[in-house]
Order: structure tokens, then sequence, then C-alpha cells
């Protein structure tokens, strides 16, 4: 299922004609950008805005950017204020949960509701547990879990029935257990449920494989799996769920930009083609590279088509798990 979201990725195009008429004479493309992020701070989205804003302005694409942390109802909050506001400087920040907590109606709106600018980055989804946990292999976690389900608290930086939540059980549910038996933990944004599983308030999490990449790095956790389908360069010892007893298992969270409704097709090109250029720079390599993002790129018109697919794709998938 999800093969197909990536297929339909890596087919679009990397060169917009209509975004290069927005550049402007000189390097800088666009004079602001206020990144509006719809959760807490040490998160996907925040990193995501954070890192974004850094290659953007570094790089002087951007004249200049700020970052304003909304949490509140899933993401609706930051969503209905964009709406509300309608500032032509604002770029949202979102990702698959858009598209998972829209169907499950946490809020009214959906990305009909914005102007969808561009797909940026991938992230893999991973299962992560403390340094110091009894647990050292995903093949010893699913032995726990098929032991007692119930006794392994697994914590996500989404709602019940969200995007780590479905990751969890998508995981489960291919390794042969009842995915509905998964004891889900929901914490407002992944910063705090990575501090969850520090404190050990949680047995294990599923996150962004680039929200733990650090943490692994120092030595802090314990990435049991990636869901890639091969093995990422910047984690090699890393196994695939596939590899370690989830055969079939594959998931990528898309991360992209959405500005507010009735932008003008100026500033909406303008954006795009200050993404686009971002690309071809060293400071977005090495963001890029400390964050372990995948790259993609989606913009416009094909973003909106892409949505529209993950939509149907994750609707789907959802109402097979009984979360819809």
């Amino acid at each position: 299922m999800f093969k197909k979201i990536t297929a339909a990725i890596a087919a679009t195009s990397l060169v917009l004609g209509a975004a290069s008429g927005a550049m402007a004479d000189g390097h800088k493309v666009v004079d602001q950008i206020k990144f509006l992020i719809p959760g807490g701070a040490g998160g996907g989205w925040d990193g995501t805005a954070r890192g974004t804003g850094e290659a953007l302005t570094k790089s002087g694409l951007v004249g200049g950017a700020t970052y304003e942390n909304m949490s509140g109802g899933g993401g609706g909050k930051a969503i209905a204020h964009i709406i509300e506001t309608k500032d032509q400087d604002t770029l949202m920040v979102n990702s698959t949960p858009i598209v998972i907590r829209s169907l499950q109606g946490v809020f009214p709106q959906s990305f009909r509701d914005l102007t969808p600018i561009a797909g940026t980055i991938g992230d893999y989804g991973a299962v992560v547990v403390h340094k110091d946990s009894s647990i050292g292999s995903m093949q010893e976690f699913l032995a726990e879990y098929a032991n007692d389900p119930r006794n392994i608290a697994i914590g996500g930086g989404s709602v019940a029935g969200g995007m780590d939540h479905l990751i969890a059980a998508l995981i489960m549910k291919n390794a042969g257990a009842n995915p509905i038996d998964v004891k889900y933990i929901p914490y407002d944004a992944g910063g705090k449920a990575m501090a969850g599983l520090l404190s050990g308030e949680i047995a294990a999490l599923t996150t962004g494989f680039g929200e733990a990449i650090e943490l692994a790095r120092q030595g802090e956790v314990n990435i049991l799996c990636v869901t890639s389908n091969e093995r990422l360069g910047t984690s090699p010892d890393t196994p695939t769920c596939a590899e370690a007893g989830s055969p079939t298992t594959y998931f990528v969270n898309w991360r992209g930009f959405f500005g507010a409704p009735g932008l003008s097709a100026e500033k909406q090109e303008a954006f795009v083609a200050a993404l686009e250029k971002m690309y071809d720079t060293p400071e977005w390599a090495e963001v890029r590279d400390r964050m372990g993002w995948v790259e993609i790129y989606n913009p416009g018109a094909d973003f909106v088509k892409f949505l529209e697919g993950q939509e149907e794709e994750i609707g789907g998938l959802m109402r097979e798990l009984g979360f819809l």
C-alpha cells in the first residue's frame, strides 16, 4: 500500500517550470517566512520547520524566518489559526497526520482548506527502546508482545489512532499479532514521547527515524527496526522491520508545507521556488544528513494529487485496522 505512495513521490518531476518565473533577480527569493508548527518543541514538525528555515536563511534564499509552536486539537488549532488569519507570509508544516486526523474527524478541516505548497522530505518510522531496556532486539520485543501485549506500553507523539499508533499497529499486524491489542500511550509531540521513553513511562516508542537517530548516536536509545525497504546508510546496523520479524512492513511519513487559503499565485510560486532551490545548497545537505531525512519534492498540483491518493490509501488501511 505505502509502496504506491512512494512510487507516486518518485514519479514526481523535480522541476516546476512555473516556479522558476518567481525567482527574484538576486539570490533571495522570499523576504520572510513565518513558520507555524502545529505541535510542541522537539517533535518532527518542529525539527522540519526549524531545519528547513535554517537551510533557507543560511543559504540566503529567504531573508528571515520566525517560528511559532501552536499545539492543540491534534494540530487543528494551528490549522484553524492559519485559515482565520490568512497570513500571506505564513507556512504551516504538516505531514501524514493531516490526512489521518481529517479522516478521523479530529478537526473539521482538511488539506483542501489550505494552499498546499510542497511535500519536501520523508521520514521512516522506527521502534525505539531505552538504552537500558531489557529488550535488545525487535525479535525480543515481538516475543514479549506475544506473551502479554498489554504489559508493553508503546508511546508515540500522536493521538490514539494517529500516525505513530498506526505504525505500531501495522508492525504488529504484519508480525502476525492482533493490532487492536497494542497498548498505545499518546503524547502531544514527539519530543514529549521521547521524554516519556527516557523517563521509563513507556517500554517502547514508535516515532520518526529522524527524531531518534541523534539520541541513538549518543547511546541514549536503541532503534530496534526501521520501516524502510532497505537498511539506511545513516544507520546500517539497524534492521528493517521486515528483516526483524514483521514481513512486508513499509511506511514513510512525508512532511511538507501549506500556505493560507487564498494565497496569491505570486506568493505560492515564490515559496515553491525557494524550496526547490534549497535542495542544491550545502546548507540543506548539512541539515538533511544531520536529521536523517529522505529527500522528496512534490510541489503544487502534484502535491494535491498525491494527498488525494494518500487519503484513499490510508483510509483503507485505517478501516482494515479498525481505526475508522
